[in-house]
């Protein structure tokens, strides 16, 4: 299949539409879950406690959403949402290529390379 530009960019807008679009609604969904689960706590603000070890990994987030968790909800809609320009470079590898057009689509591998890469913690070494 040929892809002209007005093609791509249609489907890139419908792409980045959409994910954002679900994300928000995950998003929104976990919160007010969150809330009306535990909207009644009173918080102790001398106390800092960071994220959930389980809401610090891919899998640890995809293991409370099955257990029905509403933070891991939460946390399922940001992935999302980090996901969806990675997914709008994906797609535009398979059009480029679609197109013939090799230099745009090893500019655009490479680009897809370095969003997985820093999306898998494959970055810069942290101490």
């Amino acid at each position: 299949m040929q892809w002209t530009e007005e093609q791509m960019d249609r489907t890139i807008g419908a792409l980045l539409r959409t994910g954002v679009g679900l994300a928000a609604t995950v998003v929104l969904a976990g919160g007010l879950w969150y809330l009306v689960r535990y909207g009644g706590q009173v918080p102790n603000y001398h106390l800092f406690r960071g994220e959930p070890a389980d809401l610090r990994s891919v899998g640890g987030v995809m293991k409370g959403v099955s257990g029905w968790q509403p933070r891991s909800w939460i946390q399922l809609g940001l992935l999302l949402l980090i996901a969806t320009p990675i997914a709008r470079v994906g797609f535009s590898v398979v059009a480029f290529a679609a197109q013939h057009d090799r230099t745009y689509v090893a500019i655009t591998l490479l680009v897809l390379t370095v969003l997985v890469c820093s999306f898998a913690g494959l970055g810069y070494p942290t101490r």
